[in-house]
């Protein structure tokens, strides 16, 4: 994907949202660190744009929650206004499903939300937990031996080997 196909991307992902969501006051974008936080700011902004709502936008730190992280550090508890509110998870490849099930465990540390969706922009394949993403940029298959790159300084994505 190129700067372009990416912002023409993230435009189609945030019409999606626009359509699938009734209340769109109740949306709240939180971005998985480090590469899902820029993208849901460019759902937000999107957002903003399309439909005139500036939706609340946090970013959450999961290392605390993850299972194949062994040095566990205390959680940051930054206040994140999730209670009854349609939280849209962002994050930017969906491979295994662990960060996803992570950013869900530290989400719920927040409160309770109405809803929890899942926007990805690459979806890879090769699950190991029963995760699926509500919105998906582009499925790009790949061996286990490749690794989706996703450079937001040139605004593109790319394969590399491993």
């Amino acid at each position: 994907m190129n700067a372009e196909q990416l912002s023409r991307t993230m435009k189609r992902m945030t019409h999606e949202i626009i359509e699938r969501n009734q209340n769109l006051n109740d949306i709240v974008f939180v971005g998985i660190l480090k590469k899902g936080f820029p993208l849901a700011q460019m759902l937000k902004e999107n957002l903003k744009r399309f439909a005139d709502v500036d939706a609340l936008l946090y970013p959450i730190d999961i290392h605390a929650y993850r299972d194949d992280i062994h040095d566990k550090v205390k959680p940051s508890m930054q206040k994140i206004d999730i209670h009854d509110k349609n939280v849209i998870l962002v994050d930017d490849v969906l491979y295994t499903g662990r960060s996803v099930r992570a950013a869900m465990d530290a989400l719920l540390d927040h409160g309770r939300p109405n809803q929890i969706q899942l926007a990805i922009l690459i979806d890879r394949g090769h699950r190991e937990l029963p995760i699926r993403a509500d919105y998906i940029g582009k499925n790009i298959p790949t061996s286990r031996n490749e690794k989706v790159v996703v450079d937001l300084n040139s605004m593109s994505v790319y394969l590399e080997d491993k």
